[in-house]
């Protein structure tokens, strides 16, 4: 099984199709989201169709949630809150639907897969070694992969040695020798300090996962944010990868 993993997409489609079209170039046999396909962002109803359309399995995010009013705005800082409501003004009955049909855990081909961690599917951020060697106690699979933190981690646990951390593009993880936590970053709007739109490629039976950085063109989605009187946070954000 070969699988592209992505996560916190955010309503950025140009981030997304840059990424589909590196996928297209693997060969994959399936798509995983792990949620928050809507949030910040100023396409939700774009991004909602091509995941629908593409992804063999989706989480719901807290910011998917939001959108649907599973969650309350007010839990969310002001910026965030901002764009929840104005998701949620637009979003078409048919994908509000969808994402409210969503969960935020699930497992695919024996991965646990999680928006938030195994310990709070929806808030947790795994951010640390330490975080993710818990995560990793209170899992079974050899492969766990989260997302919601934005930033691409991946942490290995052979029972006695912890080792990762934030994972560069180009980072290979030998998915035999150790069990592993990670995350494939974010599609529409990375924290790690790198601006490009992030995916993992999972191989299941060669036993590697590889962390893909793939460019696309930012200032257009820039231009979308600030036609959409979004916050200009959302946008400014977007060239530094904060």
């Amino acid at each position: 099984m070969r699988a592209a993993v992505v996560s916190d997409i955010h309503a950025n489609l140009h981030a997304l199709e840059a990424v589909l079209a590196d996928i297209a170039s693997e060969s994959v046999d399936e798509l995983w989201c792990l949620g928050d396909v809507v949030g910040y962002g100023p396409l939700p109803n774009e991004c909602c169709a091509l995941i629908r359309g593409q992804a063999a399995v989706t989480l719901c995010g807290n910011h998917d949630l939001a959108a649907v009013g599973s969650l309350d705005v007010a839990e969310f800082s002001g910026d965030a809150a901002v764009a929840a409501r104005w998701t949620a003004s637009v979003l078409e009955p048919t994908h509000r639907d969808w994402l409210a049909s969503l969960a935020p855990e699930g497992e695919r081909a024996g991965v646990e897969l999680y928006h938030g961690s195994p310990r709070d599917p929806i808030w947790e951020y795994v951010l640390t070694e330490q975080v993710a060697l818990l995560c990793l106690l209170e899992t079974e699979a050899q492969l766990v992969l989260v997302g919601h933190s934005h930033v691409a981690l991946g942490v290995s646990w052979d029972g006695n040695t912890l080792a990762g951390g934030v994972a560069p593009a180009g980072t290979v993880l030998d998915l035999g020798a150790a069990r592993h936590l990670a995350n494939p970053g974010s599609v529409g709007q990375p924290r790690d300090g790198d601006a490009r739109a992030a995916w993992l490629l999972v191989d299941t039976e060669a036993r590697q996962g590889t962390f893909r950085r793939v460019t696309y063109d930012v200032k257009q989605t820039q231009a979308e944010i600030r036609e959409r009187g979004l916050p200009d946070i959302l946008a400014s954000r977007l060239a530094h990868g904060i």
